[in-house]
């Protein structure tokens, strides 16, 4: 039969393949033009932060994969293409007169260059694309180390597990996806130039169609055996038995491991009758093989462990199970830094005298007040001054020693905040020119509110802040006389929290004579003088940062020139994830007074999946919990993570350091060696550095949710899960204080200044409950030190079970349940729920104290206005059954434990501050007394306690607590002005004040 003429497509003109030429140049140019920007900028800045050789080796690296996998993609299918190609047949039959692809034939082979060209390289361009954001996976197996630890089963070095085996899986996967695009590629070329013919009863293949497909087929089915041989060793991170365990189980180790063994010879044997069926003239061997290959895979892989599994190993798991689960309890405990927990029997007592409260100073004396939580409001309104200025969502707590006495602080950088900015104070000059950057580290004891420190513009249950600042570098003067703050070189802030946002750039330094100054003070403008920033006083950078931003006044506004640098990724967080991506952060960054300077200290992480046996941990859903204001973190899996960097960026010039906290660990070692240098070992962290180390929050609560469960120490006991404890909910959230509702966050863990038992001195720590399994009861207690001296030591405080009888403790949602039910309380609820107030419950942080649990609440209350901020009203107080409720914590300690009990909160006093920070205010209990003595004084001090007592009376019925407050310390002076006038008239005769209930 003669063959249909070749059927042309028209041609296209010169004019026209210009023009498509051209078009396709601005396409290509607008698709590459943004992504060669981006590349300059971050160039630019990571010369800035002196970290280029880090793009370097990111950019090498992933060129070198792009190309690598491109080629090997790209280059199979073009041979492959190739080979359909020449061995097509001479002559093709046409099926009929419509034949469909006598079209496409002629069409390729008009253009075969086009096809067999332009086909290969784009998918060589998608699958490069693709491969070269894997660039860790190949770094680190050219950089692993030995972690000197073998797996249970193979005796392989972890290491052959952390770096070795995700390459090998990543590499076979590419050869299977390039073996597939082969063989489909061949497939459909051999059916376009008539070597496969679906015409006739069972269709005909040539004899090269065939030699190709059947080789190709034999290829897949060889890595296919290699794929068994080295699934052997994923079987240790085999998901069978989750959520109980991970690891290879009982069924693993006796059915699908011989399984793998016995397909991987049986795949051979495959793929040998493949290449055998590519020079024999019928398929019946290949055909054999493959049905083989699938019935092996069904009965062997798949049946038989199937079968043993459900007949043997699940009427008895607790025994098959138990050497698979010791495996697992041993191997998370490594890869998750539990290995050296040290459990204390605690006896949970209910009941304790005042002696004994008193005598456990360390903790009474640094209980806080201040939850960090809901406080940045509050420091914006009364130390944050000018509107520009604000502070984060959440603030932070950390340790200083001033006066000789060591106590936790509520601390904060006040920074610039654009979003504040209002009227033309938003134009674009003054938003980036002028309004650059923050000023002033702000600190206030956590342990203290101002009832005891009054003047004209505090009404009491605040926060004592002070600010060093430009205008008080010492912080001295800048909030409540005599208070002293933390001594700071230089409080401007260029680099924050508040400054995440992409737009959120500063230009500063520039001297032109159009420069308008930055704001620094009322009277005084700034030019700045640090390190920080790219050069932007060439016209090359300008024209580069005005189409980065796309922004046209960076090219041409008269206020850039000489000396002129824009700040840019100005967040803490991300300076430090761009330096090194490979860490995972922590998402509460802080910052700390570090040898005079601002430094914003961020927690970094390096974390594996691929641990064998070790428990997988979806670490965004492990570290959620009721807090605001923290970057929340991806829900990856991990299964080894360790706290091996802590990283610093200086707030004036952006500088970023990372310091080794673990100099042996062995993640860190195998990246070290790709970026040489680039983090500092420990014995370069300054001591005044490290005594600001906090034990970082999302790693203890990973640690806290496994530890529920990996305290158990006998398999069979971890099996059946009954002595396993839960992370309570977090009573003060909303819905958290019903344990049936779904969905409520946990209990954050809380900073403290304690010490626990077997402590000799108060040490900074980071706290949890754990309850019992899906119950309310407390269980055990938990903290992890940030003392230098045992930095990262974990300690359990561990109730006796309900099993041996022993009294039950509440816990943090059982206390916030009494404290709701509270007579007093709910007398004044109808205060809290008025339509002017509303309450905020305060961090429940509960306290090792006597033997037993204090549990503390600060409950705040805020006026229902858009200016209004959190204040200090009430404190609850829990021991056992008893429950205090008062205006101080020490008033609240008194009713649980008796009178002068409180004073144990009373800490030494401080150079420049009052002998007791939290001294409880005089409540509304005292009737006038009766002078009698005809003492000018005692008669005017009299007089203002009626008056102080009818203004509370009527601050009460309105439920205004800033009038109830102000009425309070009225009171409280009256009354103390009284005492100080009958010790100065001894003679009078003076009946003593009666306490009877009033108010």
């Amino acid at each position: 039969m003669a063959t249909r003429p070749p059927v042309s497509l028209p041609k296209l003109s010169r004019r026209s393949r210009i023009l498509l030429i051209i078009a396709a140049v601005i396409v290509l140019a607008l698709l590459l033009g943004a992504r060669l920007l981006d590349t300059y900028v971050d160039w630019l800045w990571f010369g800035e932060v002196g970290a280029r050789e880090v793009f370097t080796t990111q950019v090498v690296t992933r060129i070198i994969l792009f190309f690598a996998v491109g080629l090997l993609v790209g280059g199979a299918l073009a041979v492959s293409l190739m080979i359909a190609y020449r061995t097509r047949p001479v002559f093709v039959p046409i099926s009929g007169a419509d034949d469909p692809l006598a079209r496409y034939r002629s069409a390729i082979v008009a253009r075969i260059r086009l096809f067999g060209v332009g086909i290969p390289v784009l998918t060589g361009l998608i699958a490069g694309l693709s491969a070269q954001s894997d660039w860790q996976v190949v770094q680190l197996v050219l950089n692993g180390t030995s972690f000197g630890q073998t797996d249970p089963e193979f005796g392989k070095d972890v290491g052959f597990y952390a770096f070795d085996l995700p390459f090998i899986n990543w590499l076979l996967g590419w050869l299977f996806i390039t073996v597939v695009i082969s063989f489909f590629g061949a497939l459909i070329s051999h059916y376009v130039f008539g070597g496969i013919r679906l015409a006739g009863k069972g269709g005909q293949l040539a004899g090269p169609t065939r030699a190709q497909l059947a080789i190709t087929v034999g290829l897949f089915v060889l890595l296919k055996a290699v794929e068994y041989f080295f699934d052997r060793y994923n079987l240790l991170l085999s998901d069978r038995a989750y959520p109980l365990f991970i690891g290879a189980t009982y069924t693993d180790l006796n059915a699908v491991l011989p399984a793998k063994l016995i397909l991987l010879c049986i795949s051979v044997i495959c793929a040998i009758a493949f290449f055998a069926g590519a020079f024999l003239r019928n398929l019946q061997l290949p055909a054999i093989a493959l049905v083989l290959l699938i019935l092996s895979s069904i009965l062997v892989g798949v049946a038989w462990p199937a079968i043993l599994d459900q007949f043997s190993v699940k009427p008895n798991a607790n025994e098959r199970e138990a050497t698979s689960i010791q495996r697992n309890m041993d191997a998370t405990r490594r890869a998750y830094g539990l290995t050296d927990v040290q459990y204390q029997p605690y006896a949970g007592k209910s009941d304790a005298t005042p002696e004994q409260i008193k005598s456990d100073n360390g903790t009474m004396s640094n209980i806080r007040l201040l939850d960090p939580n809901i406080l940045s409001d509050t420091f914006t309104q009364r130390v944050g001054r000018e509107n520009f200025y604000g502070f984060p969502a959440k603030l932070d707590i950390d340790r200083y020693t001033v006066g000789g006495v060591a106590q936790d602080y509520i601390v904060a950088a006040k920074e610039i905040k654009t979003e504040g900015l209002t009227g033309n104070q938003t134009s674009w000059i003054n938003k980036h020119l002028v309004y650059t950057h923050g000023n002033g580290f702000v600190v206030a004891p956590a342990n203290t509110i101002d009832r005891a420190v009054k003047d004209a513009n505090s009404d009491g249950g605040y926060p004592i802040a002070t600010t060093s600042d430009t205008q008080n570098p010492s912080g001295a003067g800048s909030a409540a006389p005599g208070q002293t703050g933390i001594e700071v070189k230089e409080p401007r802030i260029y680099y924050g929290e508040l400054s995440a946002a992409e737009s959120d750039y500063a230009i500063v330094g520039g001297t032109s004579g159009n420069a308008p100054g930055e704001y620094d003070t009322a009277t005084d403008r700034y030019t700045y003088k640090g390190s920080g920033g790219v050069p932007i006083d060439n016209w090359f950078n300008r024209l580069a940062f005005a189409a980065e931003y796309g922004e046209r006044n960076i090219l041409f506004s008269d206020a850039i020139g000489d000396n002129s640098k824009i700040m840019y990724n100005r967040d803490p967080r991300d300076r430090v994830s761009k330096i090194a991506p490979w860490l995972t952060l922590d998402g509460d960054p802080y910052p700390a007074v570090v040898d005079g300077k601002i430094q914003w200290i961020i927690d970094g992480y390096t974390t594996l999946n691929n641990f064998p046996y070790a428990q997988q941990t979806q670490l965004g859903a492990a570290t959620n919990d009721s807090l605001n204001g923290v970057a929340r973190q991806a829900n990856s899996s991990i299964n080894y993570i360790r706290n091996s960097v802590k990283a610093t960026v200086d707030a004036f010039n952006g500088s970023v350091k990372l310091y080794s906290i673990d100099d042996k660990e062995p993640v860190l070692n195998a990246w070290e060696k790709v970026f040489p240098g680039l983090v500092k070992p420990s014995s370069e962290i300054s001591p005044d550095l490290r005594a600001h180390f906090r034990y970082p929050e999302d790693l203890f609560k990973i640690q806290r949710e496994l530890l529920s469960r990996y305290h158990v120490s006998n398999p069979q006991e971890f099996y059946s899960q009954q002595a396993f404890w839960s992370v309570p909910q977090d009573p003060t959230a909303e819905g958290g204080s019903n344990p049936a509702a779904a969905g409520a966050a946990n209990q954050p863990g809380y900073y403290v200044l304690a010490d626990t038992p077997g402590q000799t001195k108060p040490t900074f720590q980071l706290t949890s409950s754990l309850t019992g399994l899906q119950r309310q009861y407390l269980a055990s207690w938990m903290s992890v030190s940030s003392d230098p001296a045992d930095y990262g030591k974990i300690r359990v405080l561990q109730l006796p079970s309900a099993a041996t009888g022993a009294t039950q403790v509440d816990g943090p949602v059982q206390v916030q349940n009494r404290f709701q039910s509270d007579s007093r309380v709910a007398q004044d609820r109808t205060l809290f729920n008025n339509p002017n107030v509303t309450p905020i419950y305060g961090n429940l942080i509960t306290l090792p104290v006597a033997d037993g649990f204090l549990y503390v609440e600060p409950v705040y209350i805020r006026q229902r206005n858009q200016n209004s901020y959190p204040q200090l009203a009430r404190v609850l107080v829990s021991y056992g059954p008893k429950v205090g409720y008062g205006a101080t914590l020490q008033e609240a300690l008194d009713q649980v434990f008796g009178a002068g009990t409180g004073e144990a909160t009373t800490t030494p006093p401080q150079a420049g501050q009052p002998t007791s920070p939290t001294t409880p205010t005089t409540t509304p209990t005292t009737t006038p007394p009766n002078t009698g003595g005809g003492n000018a004084a005692l008669d005017r001090a009299v007089a203002d306690i009626q008056s102080a007592i009818a203004k509370l009376k009527a601050a009460q019925q309105s439920g205004n607590f800033t009038d109830q407050g102000a009425a309070l310390a009225a009171l409280d002076a009256a009354a103390k002005a009284y005492e100080a006038a009958k010790t100065a008239a001894p003679g009078t005769s003076t009946p003593p004040p009666s306490t009877q209930p009033g108010g």
